[in-house]
């Protein structure tokens, strides 16, 4: 067997300050071959909630404050550093939920027998993310908004004691109710023609849609799979199925 000595001699050097790694963390036998390069803040693989974003307090101090009614005095005062796009930058709650409320999308969607707190809160950010009118959780009013990443606060979300008091909404508001399931008799939702108004309605990946609910929509779509799994995350499946109806009807995204 023969070795590269010049490997071999970098990997007896020892670690420089821009490279804090060690030896000792690599399996045995194996050494750092190259060094290190050290890299910004923002260059890191850091998650996206953990990386500092936003901007500071408004320059100029109070006498350079624009004269607006929907920006907040706290967040030009001390900066704006939420999970909010350029746009709505320094604006108070009630001025984004107003301004996103005023040009909603016709969609809802709704979720039933979904116990992970996770997959509710991806929902209610994926929802936020393409503006639709409201998100209803059927039977849970307490669940931890964590994964929502405060999303929610902008969004209308709703809570139904059952099925029925869904059902009845949307028959009120002229919506037509469409179920996103692989369950027997669906139909691929890929080229499936969607009405502008819809409520689309979510189960969890084990107990799927309850019979009653199902019952009451008039369609039951299926995301197409090439895969092995049998079931797609449901919060997976709601962003895909979300976006089919963005493509037919939400026309393009703002700047």
């Amino acid at each position: 067997m023969t070795h590269d000595s010049s490997r071999f001699a970098r990997a007896q050097q020892p670690a420089s300050a821009d490279d804090p790694g060690d030896a000792a963390d690599l399996p045995e036998g194996e050494h750092r071959t190259e060094s290190r390069v050290r890299l910004s803040p923002l260059d890191r693989d850091a998650p996206a909630d953990r990386r500092e974003t936003g901007v500071g307090p408004w320059p100029g101090g109070p006498e350079a404050w624009p004269i607006d009614p929907r920006y907040a005095p706290e967040l030009l005062a001390e900066g704006d550093r939420r999970n909010v796009v350029d746009r709505y930058r320094y604006w108070s709650v009630e001025a984004i939920r107003a301004d996103l409320a005023s040009r909603a999308h016709p969609l809802h969607v709704a979720i039933e027998n979904v116990s992970q707190d996770l997959n509710i809160g991806s929902i209610v950010r994926t929802a936020n993310a393409f503006n639709v009118a409201g998100v209803h959780i059927i039977g849970r009013r307490r669940w931890n908004k964590r994964g929502a990443m405060v999303t929610n606060r902008y969004l209308d979300v709703r809570h139904h004691p059952g099925p029925d008091e869904l059902l009845a909404w949307a028959s009120g508001a002229g919506y037509e109710a469409i179920a996103i399931d692989n369950g027997p008799g669906s139909r691929p939702l890929e080229g499936e023609p969607l009405p502008e108004r819809c409520l689309m309605v979510f189960g969890s990946e084990g107990e799927g849609i309850g019979p009653a609910l199902l019952a009451g929509c008039s369609r039951l779509l299926r995301i197409g799979q090439y895969g092995s799994t049998r079931s797609i995350n449901v919060a997976a499946a709601a962003a895909v199925a979300m976006h089919a109806w963005i493509l037919q009807h939400g026309g393009p995204a703002p700047d």
